[in-house]
């Protein structure tokens, strides 16, 4: 940990950046006359694009200039985080979106992660408390251990052949093509077989992106479906709670409530996305809460296409092909974010 009567300037601040979309559509049409001209011809507005890399640019060489008077400054590139060795003694400030925030997240190991929004005009930045302008006294009270801490929950997935993964708002598991899945899996004492479009395995930090996506969807389906059974005279046949069932609600300690859960939770959920009962796979094992003492188990009976990716980056995966046997639980590591 930093040490309170250290020099501010013997301690590495890493910068961390992204591309834009203008940089972006740059990188694919190779000039920004060409860029433009895709753009204008889908009808777009080219000038938002400029604008956008403009602020973006000027947010990157304005926070440079402050980290460097209070320290020694390394900038990298998103595409280098997940091969990037951060020091113990490291500060990492990242400007960007919510996204940029999480996948770096996922790579360093308990470092303070200050997340700065480069234009709060554009972008609400929920993982984004801080300005640019803020880092002159932001960084120095983290340095002081000033500053407070929200610890964060992530997921980790590792398979038996020692490769591992982590995820700070999601895990997915499936098929690259998103087709049916086939696997064997297992919670506690409870085993099946099961096809279906994938497991999505959620944190607290995640609880209000795709797992409050698929528990809207299923409580909506419930709802319309107790409405049809009432609509044609069956409404005796359904128990109390079934008409009353609503999956809307938050995974907390006392159960499903308000459709999220705290980033600190001790535990994960895992929800499985449209599971197709049939003679050989069932679909009663399909939601549930994964705790230290309780990691899911998943066996690939995909003989190609299987995968495993986090927070949405299809391409940082893990194969996951058939005889591929995954543990997924809670990290060892907690997420540190300034708040």
């Amino acid at each position: 940990m930093v040490k309170i009567n250290e020099p501010m300037s013997e301690h590495k601040l890493i910068l961390v950046k992204r591309r834009t979309r203008l940089e972006e559509l740059i990188v694919r049409y190779n000039t920004v006359q060409q860029a433009q001209f895709y753009i204008e011809r889908l009808g777009a507005d080219f000038s938002d694009y400029v604008e956008e890399d403009r602020r973006y640019k000027q947010s990157i060489q304005l926070a440079q200039q402050q980290l460097s008077q209070l320290g020694r400054v390394q900038m990298i590139d998103r595409e280098h985080v997940p091969n990037f060795i951060f020091g113990e003694q490291d500060i990492v400030v990242v400007v960007g979106q919510d996204g940029l925030v999480a996948n770096t997240l996922k790579y360093v190991t308990e470092q303070p992660l200050i997340g700065v929004n480069p234009d709060p005009m554009r972008w609400d930045g929920v993982l984004l408390p801080f300005t640019v302008e803020d880092l002159s006294f932001i960084v120095p009270d983290v340095i002081r251990r000033q500053r407070s801490l929200k610890e964060v929950t992530l997921a980790k997935v590792e398979l038996n052949d020692g490769q591992v993964l982590y995820g700070v708002n999601d895990l997915f598991i499936g098929r690259k093509t998103h087709v049916s899945a086939r696997y064997e899996v297992r919670l506690g004492a409870s085993t099946e077989n099961q096809s279906s479009s994938g497991i999505i395995v959620s944190t607290g930090m995640g609880s209000t992106g795709w797992f409050k996506s698929v528990l809207a969807g299923a409580s909506g389906i419930v709802r319309s479906a107790a409405w049809q059974h009432v609509s044609r005279g069956e409404h005796q046949q359904l128990t109390s709670d079934e008409r009353s069932v609503d999956l809307r609600g938050t995974a907390s300690e006392g159960g499903l409530n308000k459709n999220e859960f705290s980033w600190d939770s001790p535990y994960l959920y895992f929800t499985v996305r449209e599971p197709f009962p049939s003679r050989t796979t069932a679909a009663n094992l399909v939601f549930g809460q994964i705790r230290a003492k309780q990691p899911l188990h998943i066996v690939s009976q995909m003989p190609e296409d299987g995968v495993i990716f986090s927070d949405g980056v299809e391409q940082d995966f893990l194969e996951f092909n058939s005889g591929v046997h995954a543990t997924i639980g809670l990290a060892e590591k907690r997420g540190q974010l300034v708040i």
